[in-house]
């Protein structure tokens, strides 16, 4: 089963995103925050880190680039509500997918199947 680690500091949009991705029969181990993500990226296998760029504490960006020092093969998916921090976020992660708020669940499900697509991953290799 693909696992996801989601770093979502808004409670709400994290309990969504995590009900959507466990329904399409994704395995979602959920922060709010991504000091709280980083020992889980240092003692745990995930397959995508889905973060939020804008965060307390360590934003999105950082957690990305601590997480492609730590584990180089995960897949790194960026979700904002802020556009002028999408530039930013392509120019630091180039290789990580963005997501803009707001979208509908169903997108979301189908750009996290998309990454997995038997295709997308020999393409990665």
């Amino acid at each position: 089963m693909i696992r996801i680690l989601l770093a979502e500091d808004e409670q709400a949009m994290r309990e969504h995103l995590t009900r959507a991705l466990e329904k399409a029969n994704y395995e979602v181990v959920a922060v709010d925050r991504g000091t709280a993500a980083v020992p889980l990226l240092e003692s745990e296998k995930f397959d995508l880190l889905l973060t939020d760029i804008v965060m307390p504490e360590m934003d999105g960006i950082e957690l990305a680039q601590h997480c492609a020092s730590v584990c180089p093969e995960t897949q790194v998916m960026f979700i904002t509500g802020f556009s002028g921090v999408t530039l930013r976020a392509g120019q630091s992660v180039p290789k990580a997918k963005i997501l803009s708020k707001p979208f509908h669940l169903r997108d979301l499900v189908l750009e996290v199947d998309r990454l997995f697509e038997p295709d997308s991953i020999s393409d990665l290799n």
